[in-house]
């Protein structure tokens, strides 16, 4: 099975607003840089699109090495909330409608395709990956 690592990122100009997601994949000594953004969006699905569209470059069954510094997006599947929300028909503990559900069933549906290892990774604290990865998103922010 390849071993690929993936960096992921989000970015949002306001909470709606515009905003921008972007991954760095690795594997072996090859880098690939992807980036895209949305109009208006929010910081959260930003997070998830980057770990969507990073999924989606995988071709085949792929060990991930996963990083991102989305508390929310790695807490999500480190301490199962996933699994919950979907047992409680997509409503949260405090039984409100889960946000973003749409982008949540379709990271789900790419997580299960591979093994993830999910890394939380502390955001700007000069880790390389996370750098770039937050430097190409807020490049994709328009406004």
């Amino acid at each position: 099975m390849k071993e690929v690592t993936i960096y992921t990122d989000g970015a949002c100009s306001g909470n709606p607003g515009p905003g921008g997601w972007a991954a760095v994949l690795i594997y072996k000594n090859q880098e690939k840089e992807i980036s895209g953004g949305e109009d208006p969006t929010t910081n959260n699905r930003m997070e998830l699109m980057a770990v969507i569209e990073g999924l989606k470059q995988l071709k085949e069954l792929c060990h991930v090495h996963l990083y991102s510094d989305s508390a929310y997006l790695v807490n999500a599947f480190q301490k199962k909330w996933v699994e919950k929300w979907q047992r409680n028909g997509w409503r949260t503990s405090g039984k409100d409608p889960v946000a973003n559900r749409d982008l949540w069933e379709e990271l789900i549906d790419l997580a299960q395709r591979h093994k993830i290892e999910w890394n939380k990774v502390a955001g700007h604290a000069g880790d390389h990956y996370n750098e770039r990865c937050d430097e190409l998103a807020r490049g994709r922010v328009k406004g």
